[in-house]
């Protein structure tokens, strides 16, 4: 699956409670890079609420044009809660996100445009709180050298926004560099600049 190569995430899992007409609903939300992800963190929020009346869930993994979903009514009317929970993480604006709404019942139905109502708002309190991080995509790749241009080299790399995780220095110099994916075509540039076309890096999962 192809995804940016940076894009925001869930940062932590996050649980928000709101109450509509006693019933109680409860949304969980977190952070999965694969649909297995997803349907473990599904799993996790179904045991803890075992006794519920239902275990709504919807997901997005992956981001932009490359994305799988999932979503689920567990029971509630169909189109009244999974489509609607998912619609509101459609335009998140977020990536590898799975989210649970939990309900119990409370005695009054709410019929579906209720239901509906409420499954957006879970949604929509729970993004409302949740933290978001970013997720990086990270190549790595290896560079030969002479010792000559050891010191630019790794300024290069740094400048470049890399790190440099591995140095050998037998023979000539062997570097094993790690790279923001959007990064990595800048210093190609850079590098072949500053040995005059002598030296290329040999990305590993590009």
């Amino acid at each position: 699956m192809i995804t940016a190569p940076r894009y925001p995430i869930p940062a932590e899992t996050t649980r928000v409670e709101i109450r509509i007409v006693n019933s109680r609903f409860i949304a969980t939300i977190g952070q999965a890079r694969m649909s297995e992800e997803a349907r473990e963190f599904i799993d996790d929020i179904r045991r803890e609420f075992a006794d519920a009346t239902h275990n709504v869930y919807a997901f997005r993994v992956g981001y932009g044009a490359s994305v799988i979903e999932g979503m689920s009514d567990d029971g509630e009317p169909s189109g009244t809660a999974g489509r609607p929970a998912l619609a509101v993480l459609r335009g998140a604006d977020l990536g590898d996100v799975v989210l649970v709404i939990t309900r119990y019942f409370g005695g009054t139905k709410l019929g579906t445009g209720g239901l509906v109502r409420a499954y957006t708002q879970s949604t929509q309190e729970v993004l409302a709180a949740l933290p978001r991080g970013e997720r990086v995509e990270l190549h790595t790749g290896q560079i030969v050298l002479p010792y000559a241009l050891y010191e630019q080299a790794r300024m290069l790399v740094v400048a470049h926004g890399g790190n440099i995780d591995q140095e050998d220095f037998s023979g000539e110099v062997a570097l094993r560099v790690i790279f923001p994916a959007d990064a990595c075509a800048g210093f190609d540039a850079a590098l072949a600049e500053l040995s005059a076309g002598k030296v290329g890096i040999d990305w590993n999962n590009r």
